[in-house]
């Protein structure tokens, strides 16, 4: 049976974000995940943690300057320094709270560069990065993000993603694998499933094409989750989904799918 984390940016906006650890506690999750955590000391964020009964499973990396629309770091040229920052700090947090996965988003392609050059520098920095991670004892989710919600993201598809972590290595990179990104861009989810499971590290879902809970698009849900319990998937599934309303009552869903 598929473990699912509640995606705290997402999820229980009804209330503050420090009181949806508790709000996600008593909605009978164990785990969480969300955006970034760097607003909050980590003390905050571990006494949270620890009042609700809660494993801190993934958050990202700082992204750059989120409000002038920075997506990531990883791809910029000549934001090499400020992506290493970000390394450093995430891996802070990392080990403040017990978090073994921390996903590096790849950043949005600049018009004036061009793919190659974008290509070379989220390769080294990478390298770099999963270095340190791996010292750390944390692994590096990458995930691939649909053009439709992020236009000119560098890392698209499934396939470039598990090119980079067969050339980097899957001892320190994971894939991130976001079924409703994939719907998006590739479709096919169940074999694309199937060809990767050796690296994913863990999973996100959200219904398409409105990115609510499941059960409210076009994806064949109880299909989709005996698959991914026959392939033995043992990692986390964070609900990366925007409730349709309140968020309690769309978790009426999971007992229709036996989760």
């Amino acid at each position: 049976m598929p473990r699912l984390a509640a995606n705290l940016s997402m999820m229980f906006n009804e209330v503050s974000f420090l009181d949806r650890f508790d709000a996600a506690a008593k909605a009978g999750f164990t785990a969480v995940e969300y955006l970034f955590p760097y607003e909050y000391p980590t003390a905050v964020l571990k006494s949270r943690l620890a009042a609700c009964g809660l494993q801190q499973v993934l958050f990202n990396m700082p992204p750059g300057d989120w409000a002038k629309g920075e997506r990531g770091l990883a791809c910029l040229p000549g934001r090499q320094g400020d992506f290493r920052d970000a390394v450093k700090k995430s891996l802070e947090y990392a080990a403040a709270l017990d978090c073994e996965l921390v996903h590096c988003m790849s950043g949005l392609v600049p018009a004036d560069v061009p793919f190659g050059t974008a290509a070379a520098v989220y390769a080294a920095n990478l390298a770099w990065a999963g270095e340190q991670a791996k010292a750390a004892g944390v692994r590096i989710a990458l995930e691939a993000i649909n053009h439709r919600d992020m236009p000119g993201f560098f890392l698209n598809t499934m396939q470039q993603a598990a090119e980079v972590i067969a050339a980097l290595g899957a001892d320190k990179f994971g894939l991130q694998f976001d079924i409703y990104h994939c719907q998006v861009t590739e479709g096919d989810l169940t074999k694309r499933i199937e060809k990767h499971i050796s690296i994913i590290s863990n999973m996100q879902l959200a219904d398409v094409p409105d990115r609510h809970e499941p059960g409210t698009g076009e994806i064949n849900w109880t299909y989709l989750f005996r698959r991914i319990d026959e392939l033995g998937f043992k990692g986390w599934i964070g609900l990366e989904y925007r409730p349709a309303g309140d968020t309690v009552a769309g978790l009426a869903w999971r007992a229709k799918y036996g989760l």
